[in-house]
């Protein structure tokens, strides 16, 4: 051994040292205090005490209370919807486990589903299949706090701040209309609550009252839930008795479309007819409808939405989410139909 060559103990000091220093300089930050003297947090309480009326004092409070989380961060830049093919986000939903779990719940919610459906003419099932979607049944709503949520991403995510600043806004609206303990709201790392999934914006204006006892309640009672998923299908337009969407083919010689599809109804049955797509429907030619493209296990899948199609996506801006819902729904309506219940179908 010679003079300048490290022993062995050093080398190993020297790896061990380098190790934690790696390990230190990949651990994210994981939560931290709101500062209530930054600028943007002063005019956001300075907003809430002089248009809506609140204690200056309380909102400032409430906020300092709050905490800014890396994890939700983390979690808003990776949502399934965009880092998964349609192939692989359709296995999360469309399982044995889901389907079963859905029958059992429209068993235990029979009389609601048919009184709520039979009064809006949202089907039974398309109701069942966003909960089955949104929460799986109410199983799985959320466990951020919702002032964490929405502080983290009003004030420390910029692409959308002005967005879920704004969703904060409507959550201390939202708390004072309807009795909530503002800091005890459990949800979604983007501030959605309950078995729907309601944003604080989506509450105040969807939600409803479905068994008359004078409260608004998406957290546990289950006839104002479900009222207020119909509801928020009825507001956004909902067509009853007509189809969702049907699979299509293509001809090759129709430019399908790739990359992110629109959510618009840029298209009309005997539009998209007259260019190749065959799809079996019973609309008239110029009812509203759009081409999906999607990435499906043995290839590419064409699906040919229609109107109560793009009604779904205002419930969650995706094609992939809205399908995922018609698929679910769809399987729920035939295991209902095989096991002899009646049900609402949501194809023709």
């Amino acid at each position: 051994m010679t003079r300048n060559q490290p022993t062995q103990p050093n080398r190993y000091l020297l790896a061990a040292t380098l190790a934690a220093i790696t390990i230190v300089s990949l651990i994210p930050r994981m939560s931290f205090a709101l500062d209530a003297e930054r600028d943007d947090i002063k005019g956001f309480i300075d907003e809430l005490a002089v248009k809506h009326d609140f204690d200056r004092d309380y909102v400032q409070l409430i906020l300092t209370q709050s905490e800014t989380k890396q994890k939700i961060l983390d979690a808003i830049s990776r949502p399934a919807e965009r880092t998964r093919p349609w192939h692989e986000y359709r296995k999360i939903f469309i399982t044995p486990k889901r389907i079963n779990a859905g029958i059992k719940f429209m068993q235990e919610h029979a009389d609601q589903l048919t009184r709520i459906s039979t009064q809006t003419g949202v089907p039974a099932e398309i109701i069942a299949a966003i909960i089955g979607v949104e929460t799986f049944y109410g199983r799985l709503t959320g466990s951020y706090r919702v002032i964490d949520a929405l502080a983290t991403l009003g004030f420390d995510y910029p692409p959308r701040a002005k967005f879920f600043r704004g969703q904060l806004k409507e959550l201390f609206l939202l708390a004072r209309e309807e009795q909530l303990e503002l800091t005890e709201l459990l949800g979604s790392y983007a501030g959605a609550m309950g078995p729907p999934q309601f944003i604080p914006s989506s509450y105040r204006a969807y939600a409803v009252d479905g068994d008359g006892d004078g409260r608004r309640d998406l957290l546990s009672n289950w006839d104002d839930i479900l009222m207020s998923v119909a509801n928020y299908f009825i507001e956004n337009g909902w067509h009853a008795g007509t189809p969702v969407a049907v699979q299509g083919s293509s001809d090759k010689s129709f430019p399908v479309p790739t990359g992110n599809n629109s959510l618009k109804m840029t298209e009309t049955v005997g539009s998209l007819t007259n260019r190749g797509i065959r799809f079996k429907t019973e609309l008239e030619s110029a009812e509203p409808a759009q081409l999906i493209s999607l990435e499906g296990e043995a290839g590419m899948e064409y699906w040919v939405g229609f109107h109560n199609f793009y009604v779904i996506t205002r419930y969650n801006r995706s094609a992939m989410y809205a399908l995922a819902v018609f698929q679910l729904s769809d399987a729920l309506s035939q295991a209902h139909a095989t096991l002899g219940i009646a049900a609402n179908r949501t194809d023709n």
